[in-house]
């Protein structure tokens, strides 16, 4: 007799838990010893992604607005409102800036600081809705945007701040946010990779009109791709509900004004708008990696402190990054970052090319300096200042993996590998 569908669904679950109960194989020939990241779910995110392929419910439902709500929860905001990506999330939250729904929309041709040092989809979106990057310097104490050389870019088209809580470290939200209550700007945060990162308390992503954050497969906690914007303001949130989905009205909390025209109300489309939304799969992984997230983040910030400790020998030739972590702010780490001193008697090149040959991987922080990318030559943009940090950070920083996967064997093998390149120079 053929087992019945929950007879056979309750196997598979089984299965599941079977499988990610086995231990991990170790790294085999030609893998890292020590990757940039590693996968952060088990067996519940894929047991309830299994659910909802069984069930045929995948498309945006239920498990996503309940993974939006303990998003929102989590810091402290009225909305929070998830798309297909980080990057997406980006995209939305600009184009709701330049929205003729809003009333005092910016238009094209305004400027909007940004830092010189971030991903590229913090600077694409701007680009695609008209506007015009403002690229400033970074602080090479967090490769945050620098407050002062924001002062000095503000001008007569200035209408918005864009700032970044690169790799997991807060932006001075202080005096940023006095910069913009000064010059009547708008501010989007990118805590794209800063889950739970705090600036003197307070969660990144709060300060400004709206926040945005990835849950890329690399990222604190993963939908394997997803984002989310979170604002306070109930206009903004289901501005972006309506963006992310065709213009219509299915998603929105607040009933417009043009509802109850002679139209089907699943089909009334008031705004414009994009696909972006999410699925029930990504919702279903992010439901169960919140409560994950705060151990994850207590093992980045336990290797940081221990590789800070550990690498102050080698202060003469290596750039310390201590980070945002003082006065109740609290850097969450996406990566470690290490930066090879202009005046080292080696290159920050032969230094990665060695910690490759060790098995550890590396890679740029971000983008670089994004002066310097082939890309800025397609769009208008300002530069301003010399951009000297940003240019340090693109020709001398990289970072090594930080993750929750790592062990104390592991952090002190990083050391033994510094230390070994490092005997050299001594």
């Amino acid at each position: 007799m053929t087992e019945s569908r929950t007879v056979l669904a309750a196997r598979i679950r089984a299965l599941v838990e079977e499988y990610f109960a086995l231990p991990l194989a170790p790294p085999g020939p030609g893998q890292a010893r020590l990757p940039l990241h590693v996968p952060s779910y088990g067996a519940e995110e894929v047991n309830e992604a299994i659910a909802s392929l069984l069930s045929t419910h995948v498309t945006m439902g239920e498990k996503v607005r309940r993974f939006e709500a303990l998003w929102a929860e989590y810091l402290g905001v009225a909305e929070a409102v998830m798309v297909n990506s980080g990057s997406s999330a980006n995209l939305v939250a600009v184009a709701a800036l330049v929205n003729p729904a809003l009333p005092r929309p910016l238009v094209a041709g305004d400027e909007v600081v940004v830092p010189a040092v971030a991903w590229s989809t913090t600077y694409f979106p701007l680009v695609n809705a008209g506007l015009v990057p403002v690229l400033v310097d970074v602080d090479l104490d967090t490769f945050t945007i620098d407050p002062a050389a924001v002062a000095g870019a503000i001008g007569p088209r200035t209408r918005a701040l864009l700032p970044v809580h690169l790799l997991g470290n807060a932006c001075d939200m202080r005096a940023l946010g006095a910069l913009a209550a000064r010059h009547d700007l708008v501010m989007i945060e990118d805590a794209c990779e800063a889950h739970g990162a705090r600036f003197e308390g307070r969660p990144v992503g709060t300060f400004g009109a709206m926040g945005t954050f990835s849950f890329y497969f690399s990222h604190h906690i993963s939908t394997i791709e997803g984002g989310m914007v979170v604002t306070d303001d109930p206009t903004l949130a289901d501005l972006a509900r309506m963006l992310r989905a065709h213009g219509w009205i299915r998603d929105v909390k607040r009933r417009p004004a043009t509802a109850g025209a002679p139209i089907d109300e699943r089909f009334l489309f008031v705004n414009l708008g994009y696909n972006l939304r999410p699925t029930e799969l990504q919702g279903a992984f992010g439901m169960h990696q919140m409560a994950k997230l705060e151990p994850f983040i207590k093992i980045r910030r336990d290797n940081v402190e221990y590789w800070n400790a550990a690498l102050r020998r080698h202060a003469r030739w290596l750039r310390e990054c201590p980070g945002r972590d003082t006065a109740g702010s609290r850097a969450v780490w996406f990566g470690y970052p290490i930066t090879v001193r202009p005046e080292a008697p080696f290159s920050r090149d032969d230094l990665t090319r060695f910690l490759e040959s060790r098995r550890i991987e590396t890679r740029p922080i971000m983008a670089g300096n994004f002066r310097d990318q082939p890309a800025i030559r397609l769009f208008p943009h300002r530069l301003v200042g010399g951009l000297d940090n940003a240019a340090l950070v693109m020709r001398q920083s990289f970072f090594i993996g930080n993750h929750h996967a790592i062990t104390e064997r592991d952090r002190d093998y990083v050391v033994a590998c510094l230390d070994e390149f490092m005997a050299k120079w001594a």
